[in-house]
């Protein structure tokens, strides 16, 4: 999401603040003021030049992810929307998988909240109180009581290409493959329209390595993950 830009406000409305010398630089020094990242959201790792990749999830619009991959993957996604303000809420039938993360975010309720399958309450999500829901729900994820709407993303996590992925897929705005077998691969390189040397790839990828996609753009992101994530997480890994 792009910064808003406010316009200049209706004179009379406030009294005239100090005058100040006017702040310009010159085009040759635009470069400088760059920010290391080009939209708000949460980094989730690095592309091939070393450059941090962000993703915005929270959103005005509803947003579906699929994700084909890792709990450690999924885990450390959830981290970090948390982190940035967003209620997490996480739908598992593995609740012992999350609960060392639920605490280190501060417990149930103070930024990660975990719900057995089926059993989310509506969370009311709004553009102060946003929500990203992450759904861990097996390899045949049941219709979910909360869909993504405005303000609130649905995260979807597949440990392998399973018999409803390619609905799932198809519905989402954005897929995250990690690595898969060379027949997955080539399931997939068809589904979302990738090209040889990107569906080949999908079975070489390293741990912590996601192939992020839409119908019309891919990106190879590698998690580098903190020194508290290691800590409580571990080291990446693609399978459990």
């Amino acid at each position: 999401m792009s910064a808003s830009v406010l316009g200049r406000g209706r004179p009379g409305f406030w009294p005239a603040g100090p005058r100040r010398p006017r702040h310009t630089v010159r085009p040759e020094q635009l470069a400088s003021l760059a920010l290391p990242v080009g939209d708000d959201g949460v980094v989730i790792g690095v592309d091939g030049e070393g450059r941090p990749a962000v993703l915005g999830l929270v959103r005005p619009t509803p947003y579906d992810i699929t994700l084909i991959g890792g709990l450690w993957t999924a885990q450390v996604l959830a981290l970090r929307a948390a982190a940035t303000g967003a209620r997490t809420v996480v739908e598992t039938g593995r609740a012992a998988a999350w609960e060392g993360l639920v605490r280190a975010a501060g417990g149930d309720g103070c930024g990660i909240a975990l719900h057995e399958v089926g059993r989310v309450p509506p969370q009311g999500a709004s553009a102060g109180s946003p929500v990203v829901v992450v759904r861990d729900c097996g390899i045949r994820p049941p219709r979910g009581r909360l869909a993504s709407a405005p303000w609130q993303s649905v995260v979807t996590l597949l440990p392998y290409l399973s018999p409803v992925a390619a609905g799932l897929m198809e519905k989402s705005s954005l897929v995250g493959i990690q690595r898969v077998s060379p027949d997955e691969a080539a399931q997939i390189g068809h589904l979302m329209g990738l090209g040889p040397a990107e569906t080949r790839a999908l079975s070489t990828l390293t741990d912590g390595v996601t192939l992020w996609c839409t119908q019309r753009d891919r990106q190879f992101v590698m998690i580098r993950a903190t020194d508290a994530e290691s800590g409580l997480l571990g080291s990446a890994r693609r399978m459990d």
